[in-house]
């Protein structure tokens, strides 16, 4: 059950004991209230216990694989997933945010980074549990698919569509704009709170991820579409071919 907090409480799953006293020293002067496990079986625990809203993971935990504890986690849970990268395979990171991770961060890093990180899927959780109390829910229909603001669900034909929040969140946009292109940089700001940055691929994997989930549209298009070098777009079904193919030369930057 999800608790609003004064401070953001973080349950970090790492076995090296010297650098979660790092960690602690850090995240402590910050304001963040900390808790350390050190084995995947105590961590998992302590994540689904409903008494954290972040969880902290390192990919190298004994007893079976970090991107195990991310599928249980999103099975039986929506606690905030930072997963924390020892090495420098692209393919890695891809799979921890496919699996539903909200963000990864690769070792080493500045601890002030990973501050801002954990404070960033912080408000964006936050934002999702304000609109699940919101009294007049917006709905967002384009199509076949229906997406619910204020209980922060998606339907496709009546069927609910599980998203990660940071999926959610990126679909919404697109919804919003759909038809125009939204640049990369506004929908790292958006979505994942930070600035857009060339190797960062976040936004793609969680692009991916959507068009694995929506399918395609009932004409057989692709539901998100990509502008190279630009950014994404939600194919908005009345909209013709020609008019799409004049938006996707256009660098829509939402205000």
């Amino acid at each position: 059950m999800w608790r609003r907090h004064s401070m953001t409480r973080v349950l970090v799953i790492e076995q090296d004991r010297q650098f979660c006293q790092q960690l602690n020293e850090h995240l402590s002067r910050e304001g963040i209230l900390v808790k350390f496990a050190h084995d995947n079986m105590s961590g998992s625990a302590f994540a689904l216990s409903g008494q954290y809203d972040l969880v902290v993971l390192n990919d190298e935990l004994p007893e079976f694989k970090s991107i195990q504890l991310i599928r249980l986690l999103r099975t039986h849970s929506g606690i905030g997933v930072l997963l924390l990268s020892s090495g420098t395979e692209e393919t890695d990171k891809i799979v921890g945010l496919e699996c539903g991770a909200d963000d990864y961060l690769v070792k080493p890093f500045n601890p002030r980074e990973l501050v801002a990180r954990i404070r960033a899927i912080a408000r964006r959780l936050t934002g999702s549990l304000s609109s699940s109390f919101s009294p007049m829910p917006e709905y967002f229909q384009v199509g076949d698919l229906l997406l619910d603001e204020g209980t922060r669900t998606c339907r496709r034909n009546g069927a609910l569509v599980e998203l990660t929040t940071a999926e959610f969140d990126l679909l919404s946009i697109l919804l919003r704009w759909s038809g125009r292109v939204v640049h990369r940089r506004d929908l790292s700001k958006r979505v994942l709170d930070r600035e857009h940055s060339p190797i960062d691929r976040s936004i793609d994997v969680l692009a991916s991820n959507l068009r694995r989930k929506l399918g395609r549209l009932p004409d057989g298009t692709e539901r998100i579409r990509g502008v190279r070098s630009v950014g994404y777009m939600y194919a908005h079904p009345a909209v013709s071919q020609t008019k799409l193919q004049e938006t996707s030369l256009q660098q829509v930057s939402p205000q």
